[in-house]
């Protein structure tokens, strides 16, 4: 944040930087280029090593998140990135259910921000922009898993409309424990 400016609000209370001239410097939303992986990968690694929403044990290097980015854009599905001042703050993006053709329609969901960038509302910014693109690609299921308890996601994703469709008792372990993970589902074209 440049010196001269001072904190304010943006409607939902996102807060935002306001510069000398008083115009705020709001949050945007954009797809995710490669110079953006190592710090999808901050963002990512946090969760990594402190939290059982990812079950990955380690860290992932900024290029193995440049790869993943890839494949996903590869696939015709979309990544996006909130940033703010240059600084990514948190991202979106979906990629393929599973791999067989039949699959092709349906996609999972997932959205990670950057710790001190939750209650902001950016959640469901990204989500909204990510389900647009969805539609827009003509994707007719989306499907969010959800490490429990999650109480944040369960409620981002029941704001979109997607309810709970499975759940798989214990089906990961990490940091001692054994976790559930649920399923979240929407029907995209529906009326």
């Amino acid at each position: 944040m440049p010196p001269s400016a001072v904190l304010g609000f943006l409607p939902g209370g996102e807060r935002t930087s306001v510069g000398r001239m008083g115009a705020p410097t709001p949050t945007h939303l954009r797809d995710a280029t490669a110079d953006d992986s190592a710090a999808i990968a901050r963002i990512y690694d946090h969760y990594v090593l402190h939290s059982v929403i990812t079950f990955e044990e380690e860290p992932v290097p900024a290029t193995e998140m440049a790869r993943r980015m890839e494949e996903v854009r590869a696939s015709g599905h979309p990544w996006l990135v909130a940033e703010r001042e240059g600084a990514v703050l948190g991202y979106a993006c979906a990629s393929k259910w599973k791999g067989r053709c039949a699959y092709r329609w349906s996609a999972e969901s997932t959205v990670y921000l950057a710790p001190d960038a939750c209650g902001r509302g950016l959640g469901t910014r990204l989500y909204e922009a990510l389900f647009a693109r969805l539609r827009a690609a003509s994707m007719h299921v989306v499907i969010g898993g959800i490490a429990l308890p999650n109480p944040a996601s369960v409620a981002l994703h029941e704001r979109f409309g997607m309810r709970r469709v499975a759940t798989f008792e214990q089906v990961g372990f990490k940091f001692g424990r054994w976790i559930d993970v649920a399923y979240w589902q929407r029907i995209l074209d529906a009326t």
